[in-house]
């Protein structure tokens, strides 16, 4: 078993969010739902990125993080759907963590700041959608290399289709449901190594 703090994407603290805590906690595990937004959500994506980037901030959602994940104990895993995998990165050159799983993207720690380090023998996964339309290859590989640094491996996985918060039943223009329960698959099996 292990404890996992769940980031949501730049639309909040949605239901299939919810939906995912629910599954990882039917593995067993216990979940914090990290609520950047303090109880904001959104439907589309403009606005919620003009709130996220603009009206808070990345310091004050990675400040919102941390002191989220305060009470934790040492070896927790951190996770996160697209923005949230920010936000996880962080929490992970912060804090002792014992797995990073990124969903909906795939965040070089390096682009975190000079002084940013991929902490040491920690394994990640990262799970998007090959047409995702904010699915960037040179992050993803740059990643790799980031986590490769730091002695450990970040596994790749990459699905056909074009939707983003591809495991969310609510957003049905994204959502793939066979492509869900083999993320699924691969994820638990990752978070329950890190227990």
């Amino acid at each position: 078993m292990a404890t996992v703090a769940l980031f949501p994407s730049v639309l909040g603290v949605r239901q299939g969010v919810l939906d995912a805590a629910e599954r990882l906690r039917s593995d067993g595990h216990e979940v914090l739902v990290v609520d950047l937004y303090e109880g904001r959500t959104f439907d589309d994506y403009p606005p919620a990125m003009a709130f996220a980037w603009e009206e808070l901030g990345v310091a004050t959602l990675n400040q919102r993080a941390l002191d989220a994940v305060a009470g934790l104990p040492q070896g927790f895993v951190a996770a996160g759907f697209s923005l949230g995998c920010i936000m996880a990165v962080h929490v992970a050159t912060r804090r002792s963590v014992s797995g990073v799983l990124m969903m909906a993207g795939a965040i070089p720690v390096s682009a975190l700041g000079d002084d940013a380090r991929w902490p040491t023998g920690v394994p990640a996964q990262t799970h998007s959608m090959l047409d995702d339309p904010w699915r960037a290859e040179e992050e993803v590989e740059q990643a790799v290399l980031d986590v490769e640094a730091g002695g450990a491996r970040l596994e790749v996985f990459d699905y056909p289709g074009a939707g983003h918060l591809f495991t969310d039943p609510t957003l049905p223009d994204e959502y793939d449901r066979e492509t869900t329960e083999l993320f699924w698959s691969r994820a638990l099996a990752f978070v329950q190594s890190c227990g």
